[in-house]
Order: C-alpha cells, then sequence, then structure tokens
C-alpha cells in the first residue's frame, strides 16, 4: 500500500527515460495473481484505459534527478511520498524535515491568500492553512507545528499540535525548562511545548498575559500530572517573587494617582487585566507593601500611604 507523508520501502517495478516506477512488492504480487486468475474476462468488461489506470494507482514514479546510479529493477528504495506541483503523487529520496503524525520546527517561506507556506526540505513547500494557524505567522518566522493529511487527501501542517506533543518528560518537579508557546486558551491558560515536544501548560490561575504563540520562554515545573502532562510556571517561587511583585503593584497604584479603585478582594479578572498576576499573588504582593508601611487598604480601595 503507498502511504502519502510517510518513508516506506518500495520496489522498483519499471524504468523509464524519466525515473523509475516503484510499488509495494506485496501488491504487485496479488495484482499479477489477480489478473491471471482472470484470464482476460475481466480485462473484456473493463476498457484498456480504466485497466492501466487501476494499475498507475498501485504505483508512483520516482523522478530520474532522484533515482542511485545502477538501479535496477527489483532493487528495494526506502522514499517519501507527497504530492508534487501538480498534485500527483510522487516518491523522492530526499529526507522530509517532517512526516504525517509527528511534529517539528518549520520556517515560513512565505504567506499566500489560502494559508503560509513552510519549508520541510522537500521541492514543494507544506501549507499551513489559515485555519490550522493559531496566530498569524510571517515570513522568517518559526513555526511548531504537526503534520496530517487533510480531506482531499494532500498534506498539510496545524499548528495546533497538543495531540501530537510526548507526554513521557523526563523533567520533575521544579526542574528549570525552556518551552515555545504554541496556544492560548481563555479556558485552560497557555499551551507551551517543553523542549518543542513534551506537553505543557501555565495554567490560567498563574495570571500571565502577554504571550503570543511562537514565543520561547524559560518556565519552572510546578507539577508532572498522572497523565505526564507538565504544569509550569514563568514565576518565581512565591518566597522570591513576592518582591518583584509589591514593586510591580506600587508602580501601578503610582498610575492611579496614588489610589487604586479596588482592593485585594476584587475579582479575579480585573486583577489579571491590571497586574498580570493570579489573586494569590496579588494578595501576597498587597501583603507585603502593608507590612512595610506603603499602602493601606480604606473603603475597599488600596491607597499609598504618603511619606
Amino acid at each position: 500500500m503507498l502511504r502519502i507523508g510517510e518513508k516506506q520501502e518500495l520496489t522498483v517495478v519499471k524504468k523509464v527515460d524519466f525515473g523509475v516506477y516503484l510499488a509495494d512488492a506485496s501488491e504487485e504480487k496479488e495484482e499479477e495473481f489477480r489478473q491471471n486468475k482472470a484470464a482476460g474476462s475481466q480485462r473484456q468488461k473493463r476498457s484498456p484505459h480504466e485497466n492501466r489506470e487501476d494499475r498507475e494507482q498501485d504505483k508512483v514514479l520516482l523522478p530520474k534527478k532522484e533515482v542511485p546510479e545502477e538501479t535496477a529493477v527489483g532493487d528495494r528504495l526506502e522514499v517519501f511520498l507527497y504530492r508534487d506541483s501538480k498534485d500527483r503523487l510522487i516518491a523522492t529520496c530526499r529526507e522530509p524535515k517532517l512526516t504525517v503524525g509527528k511534529f517539528a520546527v518549520l520556517k515560513v517561506k512565505e504567506v499566500s491568500k489560502i494559508g503560509a507556506f513552510l519549508d520541510w526540505g522537500l521541492e514543494k513547500d507544506l501549507l499551513l492553512p489559515y485555519h490550522e494557524q493559531t496566530a498569524k505567522v510571517f515570513a522568517g518566522d518559526e513555526c511548531l507545528v504537526a503534520m496530517y493529511v487533510d480531506k482531499s487527501g494532500r498534506l498539510c501542517a496545524t499548528m495546533r499540535v497538543y495531540p501530537y506533543l510526548y507526554r513521557n518528560s523526563p523533567h520533575v518537579l521544579n526542574d528549570e525548562v525552556d518551552g515555545r508557546v504554541y496556544e492560548l486558551s481563555e479556558n485552560f491558560g497557555t499551551f507551551v511545548a517543553v523542549d518543542d515536544k513534551y506537553s505543557g501548560l501555565i495554567p490560567r490561575r498563574e495570571g500571565v498575559t502577554g504571550l503570543k504563540p511562537g514565543d520561547r520562554i524559560h518556565a519552572r515545573v510546578t507539577g508532572v500530572k498522572e497523565d505526564g502532562k507538565l504544569d509550569l510556571s514563568i514565576r518565581e517561587k512565591a518566597y522570591l517573587q513576592i518582591n518583584e511583585d509589591a514593586e510591580m503593584v506600587m508602580d501601578v497604584i503610582d498610575e492611579y494617582a496614588g489610589v487604586l479603585p479596588f482592593d485585594d478582594r476584587a475579582d479575579p479578572e480585573i486583577i489579571r487585566r491590571e497586574f498580570g498576576l493570579s489573586k494569590n499573588a496579588f494578595k501576597r504582593a498587597v501583603g507585603r507593601l502593608m507590612k512595610e508601611g506603603r499602602v493601606e487598604i480604606r473603603e475597599r480601595r488600596i491607597y499609598k500611604v504618603k511619606g
């Protein structure tokens, strides 16, 4: 069986001026047996054109420029199957940067009306349709993508790599890791591919804002779930982060002319929007400022203490 988007070993069944035709050896034997058994009666029921078309569907061309020297009928070659610029199934001995069901970081070569085209090491670039982009991409960008076969039998890329990432990460609690943001979710948080291959998430409760797909981050592992997925934080541990948060909160209070129009009991969404902090982190920061005598809370507002 010829499998588009995969590497497979096929047999040379015919040599022509413009290359060689390859086929799955087992399928060739089955076809030969079936044709012999039919003893010609089947060919009488169908036109020569139909018979030829059926046979060609079981074969794929490896262009002459890619055929190894001294290749003979019966030789087996490892090739990759994809569609050429004329939408014909074609074989190549080149090594693609991506195969079906796998993921890789690819560079955007150009953007068109139908999507972005990615460099994956073959003559025809790989299409990343607009509806498979989690953020707008531009020529020169690097994208973490997976590859799939669309409804038309064409190979396409997707930035929605969550189902493809590995969950057997070697990382443990409190490890420091590098990752790439690939999707944002209002319900769950910021999805991250740790080391560009392991499934990670900065939970929504972290209150992180300002990140976008494609951003590279340095994070800390705050949890390892039973299924192997990682919880992450780009913030320091609470006792280390609190001073930085307190100063940031103080800056925002100054922007409000010394009176913040809400206190630490405000809605988490308001806190996240104004400070990019979780409610707990905000409460800790305000508590630190109150302990230092720099702010006070009155009438559901936070006031800067004038020194």
